[in-house]
């Protein structure tokens, strides 16, 4: 029989934890990335004037939009979009076939009621002689004034008539009601042309306005003759401007109360349809210090905004904030941050929760 050997199995269980152990290096984590150049800078509490931000729309402070009273096709337009015009130039006409064979029916009309007038006043005229000479008796003479004043109330009434068909050809002939520059073209040619419907917009260059919406809450705290700055989006101009007037009722502008505001004199090349950005001064409802961030150091994810801040350990910190109002260029927050507190406004680098930062 041969010799066996037994190795206890605690024994074995032993060696092969010692043995797992020792295979095992210990590892080290150390970060070899770049840190990221960044620029901080610290919270501040406002206590200025606030400004409440309302975008609208530039247009011309003298506009119209060119409309007939009269049905008809359109037989020629005079002008083009961008043309200059000068009050009472003919813009466009009307096919007026109808009002014109009117118009000749009234003046044959005028003609007979003329030659009547004139054959009636003689009677009444010699008539009143004789009623004066005691030849002609009360009843004769009654009856010749009678007849005298219908024959003068017939040509009246072709006269008006005259004038209401002169007026309908004045509806048939559009021109300009002053002097200014063609903007839009809302027919051509041989299009049917109805009572009411724009046909084309005139407006005089040089002054402009703005027509803001403010909402309720606000109204109250904006005033007539009051100095606002206006930035000009397209143009990446602010001019100033000046609050003409304010409405008092915002029945049917759905709850936005309708505030316009004149622009100042500016060598800015200004286009009506610019959208604008009025900065509106209000006065607090009640003392806050509100801390307030430029725009450009929010990060967006979603719904949610944020600001990366500096940790202790020298890494980028994201810190979820709950913003409030966008005035100019910088946003109020309301919470998330406090005063004093630093925060990355620009990086040399992509940012993420972490990251290694230099401040510059």
């Amino acid at each position: 029989m041969k010799n066996r050997t037994y190795i206890p199995i605690a024994f074995l269980a032993v060696t092969l934890i010692l043995t797992s152990c020792g295979d095992k290096e210990p590892k080290g984590s150390a970060d070899t990335t770049p840190a990221v150049s960044v620029e901080v800078r610290a919270t501040s509490q406002n206590t200025d004037t606030n400004f409440l931000p309302v975008s609208g729309k530039v247009e011309a402070a003298n506009s119209a939009d060119i409309s007939t009273r009269m049905m008809g096709y359109v037989d020629r337009i005079y002008v083009d979009m961008g043309d200059k015009v000068t009050k009472g130039q003919l813009l466009l006409s009307i096919n007026n076939a109808d009002v014109s064979a009117k118009l000749a029916q009234v003046n044959a009309g005028i003609t007979e009621a003329q030659a009547a007038f004139t054959n009636a006043q003689k009677d009444y005229e010699r008539y009143t002689a004789l009623f004066n000479e005691n030849s002609a008796s009360q009843k004769e003479l009654d009856d010749i004034t009678a007849n005298y004043e219908m024959a003068k109330a017939r040509l009246n009434a072709a006269k008006e008539m005259k004038n209401e068909v002169n007026a309908q050809l004045s509806y048939a002939n559009i021109r300009a009601p002053f002097s200014g520059v063609v903007t839009n073209k809302f027919i051509k040619a041989g299009d049917m042309a109805n009572p009411g419907m724009p046909l084309l917009e005139v407006e005089s260059p040089g002054t402009y306005q703005i027509m803001a919406m403010v909402p309720e809450s606000e109204i109250l705290g904006i005033q007539n003759n009051t100095e606002v700055d206006v930035l000009l989006k397209a143009l990446d101009k602010t001019v100033k401007g000046n609050v003409t007037e304010v409405s008092t009722s915002a029945k049917n502008t759905g709850g936005q109360y309708m505030v316009k505001v004149v622009l100042a004199e500016t060598d800015a090349n200004i286009l009506s349809g610019m959208y604008a950005t009025v900065q509106f001064p209000v006065v607090a409802k009640e003392a806050s210090s509100a801390i307030r961030i430029p725009l450009e150091a929010v990060v967006e994810n979603g719904q949610l905004s944020g600001v990366y801040t500096v940790s202790q350990s020298n890494t980028a910190l994201l810190r979820w904030l709950r913003l409030g109002r966008v005035m100019g260029d910088e946003v109020e927050v309301l919470s998330g941050l406090s005063a004093n507190e630093e925060y990355i406004i620009k990086a040399d680098g992509k940012l993420y929760n972490g990251a290694r930062i230099a401040v510059q």
